[in-house]
């Protein structure tokens, strides 16, 4: 059963992996890098596994078929199925190496409007059918796995991609009406012919949604102010199990608890986001840079701790210790750079960058010369150009390093910037023995993603040798040690990735038991059989 034209789905993704078919890391790229790892980690005889194909994949039998009047929009296929089952953490792509693709979705649902999709929810509800919502597929954390325990006749993965119009722009209050199924770039070029941008570009941008970025409060593309998706979500409309909730769109609010706030972050668990109104702004005209060096990385979090407390809010604040400038090609590993970015689309920004750079060099850093550009080809230029090139090919990466045999993750999280010095020795303390128990050797290194008046979000690279048949215990190992200490020193368990059903257990302790019940009241009254995204922020129903 494939009623859906594949045309209609658009460009075909990969099944296992980053990107789209053909992309990736070519076979001389792999070959450098097999040989840049083999030297860092004394390792020999790199070679890299070759990614699943459709024709080796064996999944369970689909458990229950849809009604005759969603075939249409339904499909049972094998390569759709198997695309839904995984995400694009090291877990998963581990597991998808393996072949294990263990926990497939029954059927894979394409609505193309609101009414397909309440009719998708009303059968799920009625047959007990878990009903996953779909994005991009871009979850790191478990969010969009099917593996919903032995409590449902089977599992639906609800693919918004159909729904993926901007319906209305606003162009005196700058903002616009957009469906939740449309992926990054296909929102910026609806935006483009009025000259508008959302703004928002998580290192997910090319295979993440609105609904995706809405659902797990994703982190975008500005460091400082305007960091989370919250803050441009002006209105939105949930279809739930018990019907639709559309909020009104205001500039402000303060009629009681925001119903927006409860839908935001939810993670699928209450009901699919269908569109929102999105705050948007004019595209940037003018914007300076420039990547300050410092041989103290005690140093480079102080400049850091006083941009973000200056009030100059610059879009881009993201420090790299030594060995993340190294290992991201933005430096050879002897000092910690920070890389500043100012955008306006009003004015010029010689006043602001000429401030920060004073900043640094106050912590002793050193800054070049900078200026104000309105060339986006100075952007891709020195420190700052290298690191964002490989911020974008990250995902492509990732990839490589599962493929030639390394245990390579990330994590991320908060921390007030007074319990940060000690957070931050304790988090690699018990990080690396971690790593050395189960690795032998490898190494961790650190950034900040974001960073806020009164703390920063580090986020922690881990790379190390993986054992044949061992890797996914390895990470396992590590993965706890590093959350146990995050939640021991006072962090959160995720700053921008969401809970999904990888860092549940943690989630669970982090979060007030009595909120927990509430939570859990509210989810009973919007989705009374439970169907929604089970195991995710709560227990099973």
């Amino acid at each position: 059963m494939m009623a859906i034209p594949e045309a209609a789905l658009g460009r075909p993704r990969k099944l296992w992996g980053w990107g789209y078919e053909g992309e990736g890391l070519n076979a001389a790229e792999l070959e450098d890098l097999a040989r840049v790892l083999a030297e860092r980690f004394g390792l020999s005889g790199l070679r890299a596994a070759d990614p699943p194909q459709v024709s080796e994949l064996q999944l369970r039998p689909p458990r229950v078929q849809p009604p005759s009047s969603l075939e249409a929009i339904c499909s049972i296929g094998i390569r759709e199925r198997a695309e839904h089952t995984l995400g694009k953490s090291y877990r998963d792509l581990v597991r998808g190496l393996r072949r294990r693709y263990d926990h497939p979705p029954d059927l894979v649902a394409y609505p193309a409007d609101e009414s397909q999709l309440a009719a998708v929810l009303d059968w799920a509800s009625g047959a007990r059918v878990a009903a996953i919502p779909y994005g991009g597929g871009s979850s790191v954390t478990g969010g969009i796995e099917p593996d919903v325990g032995e409590g449902y006749r089977g599992a639906v993965s609800i693919d918004l991609r159909r729904m993926g119009r901007v319906l209305e722009v606003d162009r005196p209050s700058r903002a616009a009406l957009i469906e939740a199924g449309t992926l990054g770039p296909a929102l910026e070029a609806q935006l483009r012919p009025h000259d508008l941008t959302l703004r928002h570009f998580p290192q997910s941008f090319e295979l993440s949604s609105l609904g995706g970025w809405i659902a797990t409060r994703s982190g975008g593309h500005f460091a400082t102010l305007f960091t989370h998706i919250d803050d441009f979500v002006e209105g939105l409309r949930v279809l739930t199990p018990a019907g639709a909730v559309e909020t009104r769109r205001l500039p402000g609010d303060g009629a009681g608890p925001s119903p927006e706030r409860l839908f935001i972050g939810s993670e699928g668990t209450l009901g699919v986001v269908t569109r929102a109104w999105m705050r948007l702004q004019e595209r940037p005209r003018f914007r300076a840079s420039a990547a300050a060096t410092f041989s103290s990385f005690d140093d480079a979090w102080e400049a850091a701790r006083e941009v973000a407390q200056s009030g100059l809010w610059p879009a881009n604040c993201r420090l790299l210790d030594p060995t993340e400038a190294l290992i991201s090609g933005a430096g050879d590993g002897s000092a910690s750079i920070l890389i500043l970015t100012f955008e306006s689309a009003d004015h010029p920004l010689d006043a602001w960058m000429e401030r920060a750079a004073e900043i640094c060099r106050h912590h002793h850093g050193h800054v070049p010369q900078v200026g104000t550009s309105i060339d986006e080809a100075a952007a891709r230029q020195g420190a700052a150009g290298r690191w964002r090139e490989a911020f974008l090919r990250g995902g492509h990466y990732h990839d490589a390093y599962v493929r030639l045999g390394l245990v390579q993750e990330t994590f991320e999280t908060a921390v007030t910037w007074d319990r940060f010095p000690e957070f931050h020795a304790g988090v690699l303390k018990a990080t690396r023995a971690a790593i050395a128990d189960a690795c032998g050797s490898g190494l961790i290194a650190c950034r900040f993603a974001y960073v806020y008046p009164d703390g920063p979000a580090p986020y922690y690279t881990v790379a190390a040798p993986g054992r044949p048949g061992a890797e996914l215990e390895q990470w396992a190992a590590i993965k706890e040690a590093a959350s146990d200490a995050v939640l021991r020193l006072g962090g959160t368990i995720t700053h921008h990735h969401a809970v999904g059903r990888d860092h549940r257990p943690w989630y669970d302790r982090q979060r007030p038991e009595l909120f927990a019940r509430a939570l859990a009241a509210a989810k009973r009254e919007l989705d009374p059989g439970g169907i929604m995204n089970p195991g995710v922020l709560l227990g099973h129903q």
